[in-house]
């Protein structure tokens, strides 16, 4: 028995929105967000088990970066399309994202812990091409009392 045409789109689209999103080194969480969706639900299209709407295509292929001929497989080319549309921000590293995500799971007191964590190895450890910091004495917790 055939499949339906839907099932073999919906699959050919979800091999195609991984692809892409690999390319990128995004997660589906990381798409998910950008789309403003549930991961579960990106999850379920990159998997196949559903088509999107015309107007979530069109997010996706903003997301991903490719055209949408790319993700219905239509053309004779899979290489990504340059999209003309607005220019967009520069994006922010995946690590940074995933980063993100999980300080905002933290407690306050946490949160204040990791921030000066990272405020000393900024401090410690310059960027790459960027001028040695000068050292400054350490400061000096006033008493509380």
């Amino acid at each position: 028995m055939r499949e339906p045409v839907d099932h073999k789109l919906a699959v050919l689209l979800g091999g195609a929105a991984r692809e892409a999103r690999q390319r990128l080194g995004l997660t589906q969480s990381d798409v998910a967000e950008r789309m403003g969706m549930a991961m579960e639900v990106y999850s379920r299209m990159e998997r196949g088990k559903m088509l999107p709407r015309a107007q979530t295509l069109r997010r996706l292929c903003d997301v991903l970066q490719v055209s949408a001929d790319t993700l219905l497989g239509v053309g004779r080319s899979g290489a990504p399309v340059p999209l003309v549309s607005k220019k967009t921000p520069r994006e922010d590293p995946v690590e940074l994202r995933r980063m993100t995500r999980k300080l905002r799971e933290l407690e306050p007191a946490q949160l204040r812990a990791v921030s000066r964590v990272v405020n000393a190895v900024v401090t410690v450890m310059p960027r790459p091409g960027a001028p040695a910091a000068v050292s400054r004495p350490a400061r000096k917790r006033r008493a509380t009392g």
